[in-house]
Protein backbone atom coordinates (compact mmCIF):
# COMPACT_ATOMS: atom_id res chain seq x y z
CA UNK A 1 0.00 0.00 0.00
CA UNK A 2 2.59 2.51 1.05
CA UNK A 3 6.43 2.29 1.40
CA UNK A 4 8.87 4.44 2.67
CA UNK A 5 12.33 4.18 2.04
CA UNK A 6 15.45 5.85 3.80
CA UNK A 7 13.15 9.21 4.48
CA UNK A 8 15.09 12.41 6.14
CA UNK A 9 13.49 15.87 6.47
CA UNK A 10 15.33 19.27 7.82
CA UNK A 11 13.74 22.04 8.37
CA UNK A 12 15.18 25.59 8.48
CA UNK A 13 15.80 27.35 11.62
CA UNK A 14 18.14 30.57 12.06
CA UNK A 15 21.03 31.23 14.63
CA UNK A 16 21.03 35.10 13.75
CA UNK A 17 19.32 37.09 10.94
CA UNK A 18 21.87 35.77 8.70
CA UNK A 19 23.03 31.99 9.81
CA UNK A 20 20.68 29.57 8.92
CA UNK A 21 21.26 26.08 9.79
CA UNK A 22 19.31 22.77 9.49
CA UNK A 23 17.68 21.00 12.15
CA UNK A 24 16.99 16.75 10.93
CA UNK A 25 13.70 15.96 11.67
CA UNK A 26 13.28 12.48 10.22
CA UNK A 27 16.08 10.33 9.96
CA UNK A 28 16.58 7.38 7.47
CA UNK A 29 13.24 6.24 8.07
CA UNK A 30 12.10 2.97 6.41
CA UNK A 31 8.63 1.93 6.56
CA UNK A 32 6.20 -0.38 4.97
CA UNK A 33 2.25 -0.07 6.13
CA UNK A 34 0.28 -3.17 4.69
CA UNK A 35 -3.11 -2.47 3.47
CA UNK A 36 -6.56 -2.74 5.58
CA UNK A 37 -5.86 -2.15 9.26
CA UNK A 38 -4.61 0.13 11.80
CA UNK A 39 -0.93 1.02 12.21
CA UNK A 40 -0.42 3.45 14.94
CA UNK A 41 2.56 5.64 14.94
CA UNK A 42 3.48 6.45 18.44
CA UNK A 43 6.19 8.52 19.89
CA UNK A 44 6.82 11.57 22.42
CA UNK A 45 6.26 15.38 21.09
CA UNK A 46 9.04 15.87 18.73
CA UNK A 47 9.46 12.64 18.17
CA UNK A 48 8.16 13.59 13.98
CA UNK A 49 5.40 11.85 13.54
CA UNK A 50 3.35 14.52 12.35
CA UNK A 51 5.92 15.42 9.95
CA UNK A 52 5.87 11.71 8.89
CA UNK A 53 2.04 12.25 7.82
CA UNK A 54 2.54 15.77 6.14
CA UNK A 55 5.44 14.44 4.22
CA UNK A 56 3.46 11.62 3.02
CA UNK A 57 0.48 13.76 2.23
CA UNK A 58 3.05 16.62 0.50
CA UNK A 59 1.82 19.31 2.60
CA UNK A 60 5.72 20.20 4.26
CA UNK A 61 6.56 23.59 3.62
CA UNK A 62 8.72 25.01 0.85
CA UNK A 63 11.87 25.58 2.59
CA UNK A 64 12.24 21.97 3.81
CA UNK A 65 14.67 19.57 2.51
CA UNK A 66 13.64 16.11 1.84
CA UNK A 67 15.15 12.33 0.45
CA UNK A 68 14.27 9.61 0.44
CA UNK A 69 11.93 7.82 -1.30
CA UNK A 70 7.64 7.64 -1.26
CA UNK A 71 5.93 5.10 -2.64
CA UNK A 72 1.72 4.51 -3.25
CA UNK A 73 -0.02 1.41 -4.57
CA UNK A 74 4.03 0.33 -6.08
CA UNK A 75 4.10 3.35 -7.41
CA UNK A 76 6.70 6.64 -6.90
CA UNK A 77 4.48 9.28 -4.55
CA UNK A 78 6.30 12.07 -5.97
CA UNK A 79 4.72 15.87 -5.41
CA UNK A 80 2.75 15.79 -8.81
CA UNK A 81 1.01 12.28 -7.45
CA UNK A 82 0.62 13.58 -4.12
CA UNK A 83 -1.60 16.49 -5.22
CA UNK A 84 -3.60 14.45 -7.83
CA UNK A 85 -4.66 11.65 -5.06
CA UNK A 86 -4.81 14.35 -1.91
CA UNK A 87 -8.49 14.40 -0.95
CA UNK A 88 -9.09 11.62 -2.90
CA UNK A 89 -7.17 8.50 -2.26
CA UNK A 90 -5.09 10.03 0.68
CA UNK A 91 -7.11 11.43 3.29
CA UNK A 92 -5.61 13.42 6.40
CA UNK A 93 -7.50 14.17 9.65
CA UNK A 94 -5.61 16.55 11.19
CA UNK A 95 -4.92 17.63 14.82
CA UNK A 96 -6.06 20.82 14.59
CA UNK A 97 -9.85 22.06 14.71
CA UNK A 98 -9.38 24.99 12.99
CA UNK A 99 -9.45 22.77 9.15
CA UNK A 100 -12.76 23.22 9.83
CA UNK A 101 -14.58 26.35 7.86
CA UNK A 102 -15.70 28.47 10.81
CA UNK A 103 -18.30 30.20 8.65
CA UNK A 104 -19.95 27.08 7.12
CA UNK A 105 -22.55 24.57 8.31
CA UNK A 106 -21.11 20.66 9.42
CA UNK A 107 -23.46 19.12 6.24
CA UNK A 108 -22.03 21.56 3.84
CA UNK A 109 -18.40 21.10 4.65
CA UNK A 110 -19.04 17.73 4.23
CA UNK A 111 -20.80 18.05 0.71
CA UNK A 112 -17.58 19.92 -0.16
CA UNK A 113 -15.54 16.98 0.54
CA UNK A 114 -17.46 14.69 -1.31
CA UNK A 115 -17.71 16.65 -4.32
CA UNK A 116 -13.47 17.09 -4.52
CA UNK A 117 -13.71 13.47 -3.79
CA UNK A 118 -15.38 13.35 -7.14
CA UNK A 119 -18.90 13.09 -6.35
CA UNK A 120 -21.49 14.58 -8.79
CA UNK A 121 -23.49 17.31 -7.18
CA UNK A 122 -26.65 15.34 -7.11
CA UNK A 123 -25.16 12.45 -5.12
CA UNK A 124 -22.63 14.30 -2.52
CA UNK A 125 -25.19 15.64 -0.39
CA UNK A 126 -26.43 12.17 -0.31
CA UNK A 127 -23.28 10.96 0.66
CA UNK A 128 -22.45 13.53 3.14
CA UNK A 129 -25.94 12.76 4.90
CA UNK A 130 -24.65 9.34 5.04
CA UNK A 131 -21.51 9.89 6.46
CA UNK A 132 -22.39 12.12 9.16
CA UNK A 133 -25.73 9.83 10.16
CA UNK A 134 -23.21 6.80 10.26
CA UNK A 135 -20.53 8.84 13.01
CA UNK A 136 -23.86 9.55 15.04
CA UNK A 137 -23.63 13.71 14.50
CA UNK A 138 -27.59 14.49 14.77
CA UNK A 139 -29.43 17.32 13.03
CA UNK A 140 -28.49 20.05 15.17
CA UNK A 141 -24.91 18.90 14.72
CA UNK A 142 -25.09 18.28 10.96
CA UNK A 143 -26.58 22.42 10.89
CA UNK A 144 -23.79 23.89 13.61
CA UNK A 145 -21.11 25.86 12.58
CA UNK A 146 -17.71 24.86 13.90
CA UNK A 147 -17.87 26.63 17.14
CA UNK A 148 -21.09 25.36 18.11
CA UNK A 149 -19.67 21.75 17.80
CA UNK A 150 -17.70 19.82 20.84
CA UNK A 151 -14.37 18.53 20.35
CA UNK A 152 -15.80 15.30 19.97
CA UNK A 153 -17.91 15.96 17.20
CA UNK A 154 -15.93 18.27 15.44
CA UNK A 155 -13.47 15.36 14.86
CA UNK A 156 -16.19 12.78 13.85
CA UNK A 157 -16.85 15.95 11.09
CA UNK A 158 -13.22 15.66 10.34
CA UNK A 159 -14.09 12.12 9.97
CA UNK A 160 -17.22 11.93 7.80
CA UNK A 161 -15.07 14.19 5.61
CA UNK A 162 -12.85 11.19 5.11
CA UNK A 163 -15.01 8.74 4.82
CA UNK A 164 -16.89 11.30 1.62
CA UNK A 165 -13.41 11.56 0.40
CA UNK A 166 -13.73 7.59 -0.47
CA UNK A 167 -9.75 7.44 0.31
CA UNK A 168 -8.18 4.21 0.73
CA UNK A 169 -5.36 5.69 3.08
CA UNK A 170 -6.71 7.35 6.20
CA UNK A 171 -4.21 9.56 8.30
CA UNK A 172 -5.79 10.96 11.76
CA UNK A 173 -3.06 12.91 13.36
CA UNK A 174 -3.46 13.17 17.10
CA UNK A 175 -7.33 12.61 16.39
CA UNK A 176 -7.95 11.72 20.76
CA UNK A 177 -6.40 14.95 22.14
CA UNK A 178 -8.54 17.10 24.74
CA UNK A 179 -11.51 14.84 24.22
CA UNK A 180 -13.18 13.15 27.31
CA UNK A 181 -13.01 9.18 27.79
CA UNK A 182 -16.82 8.81 25.85
CA UNK A 183 -15.77 11.36 22.90
CA UNK A 184 -12.02 9.15 22.47
CA UNK A 185 -13.56 6.09 22.17
CA UNK A 186 -16.36 7.09 19.50
CA UNK A 187 -13.46 8.67 17.25
CA UNK A 188 -11.27 5.66 18.28
CA UNK A 189 -14.05 3.04 17.33
CA UNK A 190 -14.73 5.35 14.10
CA UNK A 191 -10.86 4.86 13.12
CA UNK A 192 -11.33 1.13 13.35
CA UNK A 193 -14.69 1.32 10.92
CA UNK A 194 -12.48 2.94 8.33
CA UNK A 195 -9.94 -0.16 8.55
CA UNK A 196 -12.36 -2.84 8.32
CA UNK A 197 -14.42 -1.37 5.38
CA UNK A 198 -10.92 -1.97 3.70
CA UNK A 199 -9.07 1.11 4.32
CA UNK A 200 -5.69 1.72 5.93
CA UNK A 201 -5.38 3.76 8.62
CA UNK A 202 -2.21 5.83 10.01
CA UNK A 203 -2.93 6.70 13.89
CA UNK A 204 -0.44 9.54 15.08
CA UNK A 205 -0.23 9.82 18.52
CA UNK A 206 1.83 10.23 21.57
CA UNK A 207 -0.66 7.58 23.55
CA UNK A 208 0.26 4.05 23.09
CA UNK A 209 -2.16 2.95 25.43
CA UNK A 210 -5.17 4.37 23.30
CA UNK A 211 -3.63 3.24 20.33
CA UNK A 212 -3.13 -0.40 21.33
CA UNK A 213 -7.22 -1.60 21.40
CA UNK A 214 -7.91 -0.88 17.45
CA UNK A 215 -4.01 -1.02 16.28
CA UNK A 216 -2.91 -4.01 14.05
CA UNK A 217 0.66 -2.72 14.34
CA UNK A 218 2.63 -0.57 16.19
CA UNK A 219 5.56 1.98 15.12
CA UNK A 220 7.74 3.30 17.85
CA UNK A 221 9.58 6.31 16.72
CA UNK A 222 11.98 8.95 18.79
CA UNK A 223 13.50 11.64 17.87
CA UNK A 224 12.75 11.19 14.29
CA UNK A 225 13.76 7.95 13.99
CA UNK A 226 12.14 4.54 13.91
CA UNK A 227 12.55 2.67 17.25
CA UNK A 228 10.79 -0.22 15.97
CA UNK A 229 7.34 -1.90 14.68
CA UNK A 230 5.92 -4.94 15.87
CA UNK A 231 2.27 -6.25 15.98
CA UNK A 232 0.15 -4.78 18.49
CA UNK A 233 -0.37 -8.38 20.28
CA UNK A 234 3.34 -7.89 20.99
CA UNK A 235 2.72 -5.54 23.91
CA UNK A 236 1.71 -7.65 26.44
CA UNK A 237 3.04 -9.04 30.11
CA UNK A 238 6.61 -8.22 30.98
CA UNK A 239 7.06 -6.51 26.90
CA UNK A 240 9.42 -9.72 26.74
CA UNK A 241 8.31 -9.65 22.68
CA UNK A 242 9.24 -6.24 21.96
CA UNK A 243 13.23 -6.50 20.79
CA UNK A 244 14.06 -2.33 21.61
CA UNK A 245 14.49 -1.22 24.83
CA UNK A 246 12.51 2.25 24.62
CA UNK A 247 9.32 0.20 23.44
CA UNK A 248 10.13 -1.98 26.67
CA UNK A 249 10.26 1.21 28.71
CA UNK A 250 6.96 3.05 26.90
CA UNK A 251 4.96 -0.30 27.28
CA UNK A 252 6.20 -0.48 30.97
CA UNK A 253 5.42 2.94 31.89
CA UNK A 254 1.79 2.91 31.27
CA UNK A 255 0.02 3.16 34.20
CA UNK A 256 -2.35 0.18 33.65
CA UNK A 257 0.92 -1.56 33.88
CA UNK A 258 1.54 -0.27 36.92
CA UNK A 259 5.09 1.69 36.15
CA UNK A 260 6.85 -1.77 36.20
CA UNK A 261 10.29 -2.32 37.51
CA UNK A 262 12.29 -0.23 34.84
CA UNK A 263 14.54 -1.98 31.92
CA UNK A 264 17.74 -1.90 31.35
CA UNK A 265 17.53 1.22 29.08
CA UNK A 266 17.04 3.40 32.33
CA UNK A 267 17.06 7.22 30.58
CA UNK A 268 14.56 6.00 28.43
CA UNK A 269 12.27 4.48 30.94
CA UNK A 270 11.86 7.55 32.89
CA UNK A 271 11.16 9.73 30.15
CA UNK A 272 8.35 7.49 28.92
CA UNK A 273 7.01 7.45 32.56
CA UNK A 274 7.05 11.21 32.92
CA UNK A 275 5.04 11.54 30.42
CA UNK A 276 2.24 9.78 32.03
CA UNK A 277 2.56 11.13 35.54
CA UNK A 278 3.66 14.12 33.98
Amino acid sequence: MLTIEHLSLQLPYYLTWWKREWATCLDNLTLRFQPCGVHAVVGASGAGKSLLAYAIMGLLPSSSRLSGQLGYQGKPLDASRQRLLRGQALALIPQSLNALDPLIRTHRQVTWAAQRAGHTSANAGHAAQHALDHYQLDARAQHAFAHQLSGGMARRVLTAMAHVSQAQLVIADEPTVGLDPQQRQRVLNALRELAEQGKTVILITHDLRHALPIADHVTIMRDGKLVETARACAFQGAGSALTQPYSQALWRALPDNGFNAAPADLLAYQEAKGRYIA
